[in-house]
């Protein structure tokens, strides 16, 4: 496997400290992965990490975000569920992946994964396009009528028309370059438009609780682990100006981590590989929790943040 070491992507001159070594919990790859702290300017990377060329191993097709985003054709038991998620929604009006108040326009959303979000959009009136870096999710997105470019962003071609916004949910900490990345997607929206983006949270309380066994720590997929003064300085240095961040109303990233402890002490735990299991669990238990979601993320400390920023 191979491994590259990468300075701090705001310029800061080689200063920093080892903060933990983690491993790939969730598919069990071997490797050892170092995350250390820029003591310039605090952000938070792994490094060394797997090279563009070696990432894709940590991305089997079974990857959790590719069938998590899979939809189905709104019929029979299956579209009865996505109407109750729905009406769900609406009550609780707890969406993690929030944008701006804007009407319809064109969107393109990074790491479209199997195309449910671009669904949601189309569905609200939006022209949408998707970019998704693996070829098997991207074409689980096609099937379902959108235009999706299926490889880096670095290769995607200039759009014809510029975008009024631009998505990427928990993409950002994904990516080698985040500052390029963000410096081309710019050029991609008029001005005036608009980029909504979600990301963990490592200034949260639950990342110093579990440390390396933090469910979204997610090593070695995850390169970069912003806190908000740090995405603040990415988003910046990308020539974005932020306008708002807010913690997700989602807590069960703690019930995750809970698992993966269980699981460090007693690798055959039941208990372990339930409690591992709830974050994906669905919509009912984000429903049960969100009275104290709630409250944690008026805090700050749900672990998860979305951020909104504009094109000056």
């Amino acid at each position: 496997m191979t491994l590259e070491t990468k300075l701090c992507p705001l310029g800061c001159s080689p200063n920093e400290i080892l903060i933990l070594t983690g491993e790939d919990l969730l598919h069990n790859i071997p490797g050892k992965f170092p995350v250390v702290k820029c003591l310039t300017c605090g952000l938070v990377r792994t490094d060394p990490r797997p090279s563009p060329e070696a990432i894709g191993f940590y991305y089997p097709d079974s990857y959790g975000p590719y069938s998590g985003t899979r939809i189905t054709d709104g019929k029979g038991e299956a579209g009865r569920k996505t109407r109750w998620h729905h009406l769900l929604r609406r009550f609780a009006d707890f969406r993690t992946n929030s944008i701006p108040p804007l009407p319809p326009g064109r969107m393109l959303e990074i790491g479209c994964a199997s195309g449910s979000f671009l669904h949601r959009m189309a569905s609200e009136g939006w022209s949408v396009t998707g970019i998704e870096l693996s070829e098997h999710a991207a074409a689980a997105a096609r099937s379902l009528g959108f235009p999706v470019y299926a490889g880096k962003v670095e290769s995607v071609p200039e759009p014809s028309e510029p975008y009024d916004l631009v998505v990427g949910w928990m993409v950002l900490e994904h990516l080698h370059d985040p500052v390029d990345t963000l410096e081309q997607i710019r050029k991609w929206v008029r001005p005036g438009g608009w980029l909504a983006i979600s990301t963990p949270d490592i200034s949260a309380v639950e990342f110093r609780l579990f440390k390396e066994r933090w469910y979204a720590l997610h090593l070695p997929n995850h390169l970069f682990h912003f806190s908000r003064g740090t995405i603040t300085k990415v988003l910046q240095k990308g020539g974005w100006d932020v306008k708002k961040i807010m913690g997700q109303r989602v807590i069960t990233n703690i019930l995750g981590s809970i698992g993966l402890v269980l699981l460090k002490g007693c690798p055959d735990s039941k208990l372990g590989r339930l409690f591992l299991s709830l974050p994906t669990a669905g919509l009912w238990l984000n429903v049960i929790l969100y009275p104290v979601s709630c409250v944690m993320a008026r805090l700050g400390q749900t672990g998860c943040m979305t951020v909104w920023a504009q094109r000056p």
